[in-house]
């Protein structure tokens, strides 16, 4: 492909990425000068491209409103990212689009690849090995993820009707702060504004949502991430664990990260008075105890067992069953 060629095709791709583009900025991002720009627009003109001229001093040139684009067009690499984005996302659940639309769009994609790049894409998927096995995922409806999305952007109230992990069924309206993609699942958290408390929600468990007239103010203080593994931490679940552990935050969150406890200093003092070092109290809720006491040994720092009374039975069971193993080795 000639280099003035390919210098008009960019033009467009930087004109469909949406607004108006000041001669300059065309300029300066083609390398070229502003006449040039000009006679490339004319040429994008003379393709049936409604490219628009726009005056005044913000002015530059932009596309038609509603113009329909022709095919998309990708280069080598721009096709090899979407197609390993398919790939990985189909593997993580991390995908709005239903198993089969997945490798439907891959497999138009690599029929109109060069050959040696489909050689090599082959070679890399043959090549390429995941730590976690492909699972079944509960994919989120497009719609309703894109209707959830602009209630975000543009703070609007959301009504949502969502069916819980019991089967329960609700109707409710949701002030959304964001989306997040978290463990092969979406999320949508926000305040309920009906009970005034946050609140986070599983996008595929809902079945319908529609923006409502007004606005809300964003909140103040950590990102959406955040409040979801916040949210995360501070679960019902069917053990309730408060640890004091003699370490460094850094130390205990390679181990125990935000979606799986909660830290906050504490200070304990000797007979004396005296500090008695840089303790931090860790509270995490738990379907089963039987994972912790080997997390607890592979973080070697000392602690002490607050609650509950069982997990200090395992962590004793554990030591003693390392100790006959190392007697007997």
């Amino acid at each position: 492909m000639s280099r003035p060629t390919a210098r008009v095709l960019t033009l467009l791709e930087l004109l469909q990425s949406g607004g108006t583009r000041t001669v300059a900025e065309l300029a300066d991002r083609l390398g070229v000068e502003g006449r040039t720009v000009r006679r490339y627009v004319d040429q994008l003109i003379d393709l049936d491209v409604p490219v628009e001229s726009v005056r005044g001093r913000y002015g530059g040139y932009r596309l038609a409103p509603g113009y329909r684009l022709p095919p998309l067009m990708l280069s080598d690499d721009e096709a090899l990212a979407v197609l390993l984005g398919l790939v990985a996302g189909r593997r993580t659940g991390l995908t709005t689009a239903e198993r089969t639309a997945s490798e439907t769009a891959s497999a138009k994609i690599r029929r109109v690849l060069p050959q040696h790049i489909a050689r090599r894409l082959d070679t890399l998927l043959e090549a390429l090995a995941f730590t976690d096995q492909p699972g079944e995922f509960d994919t989120p409806d497009a719609g309703i993820l894109l209707t959830t999305a602009d209630a975000v952007r543009h703070r609007r109230p959301v009504s949502i009707r969502y069916t819980d992990r019991d089967g329960r069924r609700s109707e409710r309206t949701l002030h959304a702060y964001g989306i997040v993609a978290h463990a092969g699942r979406w999320y949508v958290t926000g305040k309920d504004p009906e009970i005034g408390e946050e609140r986070t929600f599983r996008l595929d468990r809902i079945t319908d949502a529609r923006a409502l007239p007004g606005s809300f103010e964003a909140p103040v203080g950590p990102g959406p991430e955040q409040r979801v593994l916040s949210g995360f931490a501070a679960a019902g679940y069917r053990h309730e664990v408060t640890l004091r552990i003699h370490a460094t935050a850094e130390q205990i969150r390679m181990h125990l990260p935000p979606s799986v406890a909660s830290l906050e200093e504490y200070v304990p003092t000797d007979g004396e008075g005296r500090a008695a070092g840089r303790w931090l109290r860790v509270e995490l809720r738990a379907e089963r105890l039987d994972w912790l006491p080997p997390v607890l040994a592979s973080l070697d720092r000392p602690f002490v067992i607050e609650r509950p009374e069982e997990l200090r039975d395992l962590v004793s069971a554990l030591a003693e069953r390392l100790g006959s193993y190392a007697r007997h080795a």
